[in-house]
């Protein structure tokens, strides 16, 4: 994370001198990046983005005209963009009150017969298209040009960090599950039934867990950069072969391997075939605008694709891996809450730890515990008035000191060979106010309703997410981030189609069985503090005794994450005899499987002890 505002004068001066030569002829230029985990080309527009405004958040799009540049990002990132940003930048806060989105901004706000330039292979292809067809309805030559030569990198020449060269690997079997040859014949199912010759995926997680292989050192997602053609007959990976060890090239067998680039040259042959037969290829509804091109609109069905589906129902191998790698991570957060605690109260610790420090000697007790290859994100160690920045994250020698006079809210992960962990949790190591523990009690009690809560199968995202904000609601409080997002297993911490949540995309698809998905819900501050209380968790099916859905049952979550919730910060007058039960029962559960993993009378082991008491 960028710790303090880039000059960015020079380079937006840069770029719009490309923007106004000849070649291009653009007065707009977009740099587009939705949040779309798993698509071929978020990494790339991240860096672009960070590079060329300063704001390196997961989610924003920047726009840049030649007398303006604003960014779009949502509530999650308010803070952080403002704080990030200088003053050649304005903050567009998306879902604002009379804030456009940006598409809206293209359209509406700029002058007719604006020509946006965008670089195809970093814009969602269904986007591209709708936004191409309202600038030209404008009329006066306005149109969305694709410029293959992207411009910011350009700007960026030879200081760009090159892209990552790191080798693919085998995932074992009994972590995986399944085979990947299965699990291709069962992909060429859902091709059949589709109706359509073939099926380009771009997405890196669907394509590391239909090919079971996995990406060493990549930014904590364990993916590669790559492309995977299914047709009836072939299966062809597209990659920089060498990333590929003997070992990987026997694992895939008769799949053939071709470079990465090539997949356009390819395409490009398959669309006279497809327009001729009157055939299609599917690709996903995130796949780029440039590999749409490629293959020509009239050849392509866009929708979901079936492995982005199959992959998010967990097999036993990745559900039984999910929940022993959270056992294993909850003992490391126990060694390191118990060592915190330790350093902290014992006076020298206070004020001279920072949230770095601290994050680092977290890292330090998860990478001890067996399979843990690394982090699954960069861990948000957060101070006071920092908590409230959703996605912090500290950096070194502009990180705050650790302070027990103030909240504080350690969001973190892992990546172990059987699966992936992510949770949040909020602590006070001194004596918090009444209004901390009010807002941290509130946020407990959605967390609990939410786990509680027994749905049938196929309830959207969208059904649940009030569950975890009524409290809140109570004291028109709220919080500007979904409620729940997937997890994958061994893979993106944040994975789809699953989502709880307010926004559109949480009603497109329901929970089912053997899902993973976050309860999450919190309370931000500004310039105080951050709540959150996060458990990963498994959708599980619960008998009734009645099935009004006539066989599709009903669901609960299940959480697998094992880490103590801080009772100290609760309300006991606002908390319900049901919820004080859930509470005592969530740390037994806790206590019985963490304990037997710490050193007993060590300061995780004494930690978690207290910490699981009843309350």
């Amino acid at each position: 994370m960028i710790s303090t505002p880039v000059s960015t004068s020079d380079r937006l001066g840069r770029l719009r001198e490309l923007m106004a030569n000849p070649k291009y002829n653009i007065s707009a230029y977009v740099v587009p990046s939705e949040d779309a985990h798993q698509s071929e080309y978020v990494a790339s527009c991240d860096q672009r983005r960070a590079f060329i405004s300063g704001f390196d958040g997961s989610a924003g799009c920047a726009v840049i005209t030649m007398d303006k540049a604003a960014m779009f990002t949502d509530g999650r990132y308010f803070l952080q963009a403002r704080k990030q940003m200088d003053e050649n930048w304005t903050l567009m806060k998306r879902g604002m009150p009379g804030v456009p989105s940006w598409q809206e901004y293209l359209v509406d706000h700029l002058p007719e017969g604006t020509r946006v330039g965008v670089d195809p292979a970093v814009i969602v292809a269904s986007e591209g298209d709708r936004l191409k067809k309202a600038l030209q309805a404008k009329g006066s030559g306005g149109d969305l040009v694709s410029i293959e030569d992207n411009l910011v990198d350009k700007v960026w020449g030879t200081e760009r960090p090159p892209q990552p060269k790191n080798k693919v690997f085998v995932q074992d079997i009994k972590y995986a599950g399944e085979l990947h040859v299965d699990k291709i014949a069962r992909v060429r199912e859902e091709i059949k039934k589709e109706g359509v010759d073939g099926l380009v995926i771009s997405a890196l997680d669907e394509i590391a867990w239909l090919l079971n292989l996995r990406g060493s050192d990549i930014d904590y997602n364990p993916v590669f950069m790559a492309y995977v053609l299914v047709t009836k007959s072939d299966v062809t990976l597209y990659i920089d072969d060498s990333k590929l060890t003997k070992t990987v090239c026997e694992h895939l067998g008769a799949i053939t391997v071709k470079p990465y680039q090539e997949i356009f040259n390819n395409l490009a042959e398959h669309s006279t075939a497809l327009l001729q037969s009157k055939r299609q290829f599917s690709v996903s509804t995130t796949a780029s605008l440039a590999l749409v091109q490629a293959l020509g609109t009239d050849n392509v069905k866009i929708g979901m694709p079936p492995v982005t589906s199959l992959k998010a129902l967990k097999n036993a191998a990745e559900i039984e891996g999910m929940r022993q790698c959270h056992i294993r991570d909850g003992a490391a957060m126990a060694n390191y809450f118990g060592w915190l605690e330790n350093e902290l109260l014992r006076g020298d610790g206070n004020l001279r730890l920072t949230e770095v420090d601290v994050a680092d000697k977290l890292e330090e007790f998860r990478r001890a515990e067996e399979h843990c290859v690394g982090l699954s994100f960069s861990t948000i160690s957060a101070v006071g008035a920092n908590g409230a920045i959703i996605h912090y994250s500290p950096q070194r020698d502009t990180d705050a000191k650790m302070d027990t006079s103030q909240m504080y809210l350690c969001d973190s992960g892992g990546q172990y060979l059987d699966g992936t962990t992510d949770v949040t949790r909020t602590y006070h190591f001194g004596e918090p106010t009444k209004w901390q523990r009010e807002c941290f009690t509130r946020v407990l009690k959605g967390h609990i309703a939410l786990d509680n809560a027994v749905f049938p199968s196929g309830t959207s995202g969208y059904a649940l997410d009030p569950l975890a904000r009524f409290s809140l609601w109570e004291l028109g409080l709220d919080f500007r981030h979904s409620t729940g997002h997937g997890v994958g297993s061994f893979l993106n911490v944040h994975e789809g189609p699953q989502l709880i949540g307010m926004r559109k995309s949480s009603m497109d698809f329901g929970l089912r069985p053997n899902m993973t998905i976050t309860n999450e819900p919190g309370y931000y501050e500004d310039g105080n503090f951050g709540i959150r209380i996060e458990n990963t968790c498994v959708v599980i099916k619960v008998d009734t005794p009645y099935d009004y859905t006539g066989g599709a049952g009903f669901l609960k979550l299940d959480p697998v994450t094992m880490v103590p919730i801080q009772k100290k910060l609760v309300l006991p007058e606002l908390f319900t005899d049901v919820e004080r039960k859930w509470l005592n029962s969530y740390h037994q559960l806790v206590w019985e499987k963490v304990s037997p993993l710490l050193e007993k009378g060590g300061l995780g082991y004494e930690w978690l002890k207290r910490e699981t008491a009843l309350m």
